[in-house]
């Protein structure tokens, strides 16, 4: 009868490589995990060194990622050729090897022990492979009581197969927080940015507009008039500094609120009468649709506004010349709903959420027409949502119009009520 039971030495060794699984796939630092693996390998092979080569695809190479006992630095430096040295024979052609005597195999590559004073006489090598793709080779070098084996081989591919998963996905780990990290740093410079440049633009604004404004009285009607084409356009600039401070302080969550009860019928009306110039200068159609009851909501007037203003004029700019605006608010499902509904350009369906992202442009930025930075939706957005509202755009398709909807608490609650929007 045929003894199935695995050897005293063979559940060691199973016993042992369950413990490096568990290890490896619990070790995110790439550094500590290369250490783990040649402290594994030249353990459990019971041999004086172990080595990890990973492969280099920019210079086609292999190089020396860990090495017991020897300074990583020093070794990194060292390159292994694919051509011509054992380990790239293992790499390039994916399968191991046994060499209990590598002085007679002229593949044997010298330059490693010529700089790193260290004699090898026996090695195992094999190949470390995530998803049939090579990524480099491990080897156990200088066995210490007898010949390599290949008992020794297919303990070594099991640590390798396990080593090259574990190594992949601390890598996949480390992209994915460099790429937070540089996401995190670029947040910082924008915001940094934007309270920089709307502080500094403040001052010569105000003296701009200072001037023009005295310019204005003059009894001159081409200086007088001259100076209000200044004064409309110092708005504008005034207004987009406005919007950059409001960007920042959404950021930086340095907004205070101080809601109280008020009707929404009277932030929609200041919201128009901010934009009512900009709105004639297009010669736009404006409708009102509201009913005579005040619609009470709990919100700060003076940061619910400005998101009306942005919405508004997102409508004027994206509605070509003589459009029609539809301004309205109404009771749905407990809740307080307003909207901007206009008849312009409209918003393709895959763009519907985009256009509240920061700096967000649904035209080219080499072929746009209508202007602004594309933060005054992402403005909108940020005040509402902080006072427990809701914002979103509906549209049937490009020069098909577009409806800016939101959704507000009704007075007595800071949170809407559950139903159909």
């Amino acid at each position: 009868m045929i003894n199935s039971q695995p050897s005293s030495l063979e559940a060691k060794q199973l016993a042992r490589l369950m413990e490096v699984s568990l290890t490896l796939n619990s070790t995110l630092n790439i550094d500590d995990l290369l250490l783990y693996i040649i402290k594994t390998a030249t353990e459990l092979l019971d041999c004086e060194v172990a080595s990890i080569l990973l492969y280099d695809e920019k210079r086609n190479r292999l190089f020396f990622a860990a090495s017991t006992g020897t300074d990583p630095k020093k070794l990194a430096q060292i390159p292994v050729p694919i051509d011509g040295s054992l380990a790239g024979t293992i790499f390039r052609e994916d399968k191991s090897i046994i060499l209990n005597d590598v002085t007679k195999d002229p593949r044997y590559f010298s330059g490693v022990a010529q700089q790193t004073n260290f004699q090898t006489k026996s090695l195992l090598g094999v190949p470390m492979r995530i998803r049939e793709k090579g990524v480099g080779v491990l080897e156990a070098l200088n066995k210490r009581e007898g010949q390599f084996s290949e008992s020794d081989e297919r303990l070594l591919s099991v640590v390798a197969s396990q080593a090259a998963i574990a190594l992949y996905n601390a890598q996949l780990i480390q992209s994915l927080q460099k790429a937070y990290d540089d996401l995190t740093e670029t947040d910082r410079l924008k915001s940094n940015f934007l309270a920089l440049a709307s502080h500094e633009l403040r001052t010569p604004l105000g003296i701009i507009i200072g001037y023009a404004s005295f310019l204005q009285e003059e009894d001159d009607s081409d200086v007088s008039e001259n100076a209000e084409r200044v004064l409309s356009a110092a708005s504008q600039m005034r207004s987009l500094i406005e919007s950059m401070t409001s960007l920042h302080l959404l950021a930086a969550k340095g907004l205070t609120f101080k809601p109280r009860v008020v009707p929404v019928q009277q932030v929609l009306s200041a919201a128009y009468e901010e934009m009512r110039q900009i709105a004639q200068e297009m010669h736009h159609a404006i409708t009102f649709d509201m009913p005579t009851q005040s619609l009470l909501v709990t919100a700060d007037p003076e940061k619910l506004t400005p998101a009306f203003v942005n919405i508004i004029n997102n409508a004027i700019r994206f509605t070509p010349t003589g459009g029609k605006i539809t301004i309205g608010a109404v009771q749905r499902s407990g809740n307080i709903q307003a909207y901007v509904q206009d008849n312009g350009i409209g918003i393709a369906a895959d763009q519907l959420t985009k256009i509240f992202q920061e700096f967000y442009q649904v035209e080219p930025h080499t072929t746009r027409r209508f202007g602004g930075l594309g933060i005054g939706l992402t403005i909108a957005k940020g005040l509402i949502e902080t006072q427990g509202g809701r914002i979103w755009a509906e549209s049937e398709g490009l020069e098909k119009g577009t409806t800016i909807r939101v959704l507000l608490p009704p007075a007595g609650t800071s949170s809407l009520s559950p139903g159909p929007r």
